[in-house]
């Protein structure tokens, strides 16, 4: 069974492994009125990863939270966009790091007003000072453990809309917030799942999208250097909320924005009931 919390409840224990110890997973959802964008891509890798850490949940267990919370919150926003955060958690489990052998989850549910979108003439981005380190056990996983993604964040300034990750040899692989993608005269350039922090849905709905297209994509982490090479054509930033957006300056460096990608996201293609 899984144990639904309204996040406007106040009844999450204090006892909570996903409070204690970052014991869980989380889905942020971009809802368009009553639909959600991407809906069976979130509630799959939730209950795909939730079943890596040994957390027991089912897709429809998710999908009747989902319903329920439309039903309680979709009046407040009308037809527009807002945003369905969905933290699981194994649950309260007393002292200690190992859990319990039996336990009931929780499935906590907030929401929030959509944030504003950047326009298509891009973004302005950075690099973090703060490096990434992936456990290759929980790789593309969304756990809550995203503490070097919260210090990376410190980082950010009014001018910067995101600041890049990158691994112990300074290769770009993800943003704080977002995954990573470069395009090139000859192909696309995208992190692979097992660098990566979180493999996101938006980036999976791109990856399925080019590969249907027949594009070539090579999967490896990104040189800085190539940002200037004479076949760079664009970089973006993706993640399932703001869509893809391009970066038009990156750290210092004026890139080309290309729009090969401005017709892959219309979210009112993508929702789901």
């Amino acid at each position: 069974m899984l144990n639904v919390i309204s996040a406007n409840s106040n009844n999450v224990s204090a006892t909570d492994r996903g409070l204690s110890y970052g014991d869980g997973l989380f889905e942020t959802i971009r809802m368009e009125g009553c639909g959600a964008v991407l809906l069976s891509r979130h509630l799959r890798r939730m209950v795909a990863d939730a079943a890596v850490l040994g957390i027991a949940v089912t897709e429809p267990e998710l999908r009747a939270a989902v319903r329920d919370a439309v039903g309680v919150h979709a009046e407040t926003f009308g037809s527009g966009s807002w945003v369905l955060k969905l933290v699981l958690t194994r649950g309260s489990g007393g002292r200690g790091y190992r859990p319990a052998d039996e336990g009931m989850p929780n499935l906590i549910v907030s929401v929030s007003a959509m944030p504003p979108v950047p326009g298509p003439e891009g973004v302005v981005a950075g690099v973090s000072e703060f490096p990434l380190t992936v456990n290759p056990r929980l790789a593309g996983i969304k756990t809550l453990n995203r503490l070097e993604q919260v210090m990376a964040s410190r980082g950010l300034t009014d001018e910067l809309y995101e600041v890049a990750m990158c691994d112990s040899a300074g290769q770009l692989v993800e943003g704080t917030r977002t995954n990573v993608l470069m395009k090139t005269s000859a192909h696309w350039i995208t992190p692979p799942r097992e660098c990566l922090a979180v493999a996101g849905v938006m980036r999976g709905h791109v990856m399925d999208y080019l590969d249907r297209q027949g594009e070539k994509v090579e999967y490896s982490a990104i040189p800085p250097s190539k940002l200037k090479g004479p076949d760079f054509q664009g970089l973006y930033l993706m993640n399932s909320v703001i869509g893809i957006v391009p970066v038009r300056r990156f750290d210092g460096l004026d890139l080309p924005v290309n729009d090969a990608l401005a017709t892959i996201f219309n979210p009112l293609d993508l929702v789901e009931f």
